[in-house]
């Protein structure tokens, strides 16, 4: 018990020492905190055993315990298929790393989850799962689900070279580039900067689009606006490169999903 109300205060500690806000994009309203999950599936029945645990047990238990919307969605493109991301918002750390004890108490929970929590070894629900925890950002510091709809979203992580090289991309962002965004007609979901998980120092942040046309022309929009010209030379962050590797996905919502 101990140890975990260190880590939770620990991890508050580290994410209040964020950067001041210069960035108007979206007004303070307690910062958010996100467990990132990636589910590595197996081809075959375990697919369909992994979604409805997913929409019949898991979300729902999440839910109960105050985390929510909580988003799903799947890789359909790529060499790691299939792959289900869930996205977990909450603004009491606290909740999210202590959430698998807490379901493993909730009978509700437990009952539904059982021929997930159970699959035998020679059919496994799952490959494995992965996990990063996330402060939002200052500047943007709550979820904003999209519209209802026919979407597709973007997942994006930035790696830096250096704590220093991470801080300044940090900056970056709430020195315009959330505006940028706005304007180009880039839907804004979230920004997080990694406080645990590989390949840190790092920050994702996701995006969402009607359609890949639409995901491809508010990128050009974007690369075009003179404020992102200007940005992207400003010495604060161009003096060297800031960002050493990008991760980019394309993610579709499950049918099951809450964002």
């Amino acid at each position: 018990m101990m140890r975990r109300k260190f880590l939770a205060s620990s991890l508050a500690a580290a994410s209040a020492a964020a950067l001041p806000r210069e960035s108007s994009a979206q007004p303070a309203a307690g910062r958010e905190y996100y467990d990132l999950r990636k589910y590595t599936l197996q081809s075959g029945p375990q697919t369909k055993l992994a979604a409805d645990y997913f929409e019949k047990a898991l979300i729902p238990a999440l839910n109960r315990l105050g985390i929510n919307p909580v988003g799903a969605f799947s890789v359909d493109v790529g060499p790691e298929t299939p792959t289900i991301y869930l996205l977990l918002p909450c603004k009491n750390v606290q909740t999210l790393i202590t959430a698998e004890l807490a379901l493993a108490k909730d009978e509700v929970f437990v009952k539904a989850a059982a021929p997930f929590w159970a699959a035998p070894a020679a059919a496994p629900a799952f490959k494995r799962v992965e996990s990063s925890l996330f402060a939002a950002f200052e500047g943007y510091s709550v979820l904003t689900p999209p519209a209802k709809g026919k979407r597709i979203f973007q997942l994006r992580t930035y790696e830096s070279p250096s704590n220093a090289a991470h801080i300044a991309k940090v900056k970056m962002f709430h020195s315009g580039e959330f505006e940028i965004f706005a304007r180009a007609g880039c839907g804004q979901v979230f920004y997080g900067d990694a406080l645990i998980g590989p390949n840190i120092p790092n920050l994702t942040y996701m995006l969402t689009f009607p359609d890949l046309a639409t995901l491809q022309s508010c990128w050009k929009a974007f690369s075009a606006d003179p404020e992102w010209k200007k940005l992207s030379a400003d010495q604060r962050f161009a003096y060297e490169s800031i960002v050493s590797n990008i991760t980019n996905l394309y993610l579709n919502p499950t049918s099951y999903s809450q964002i």
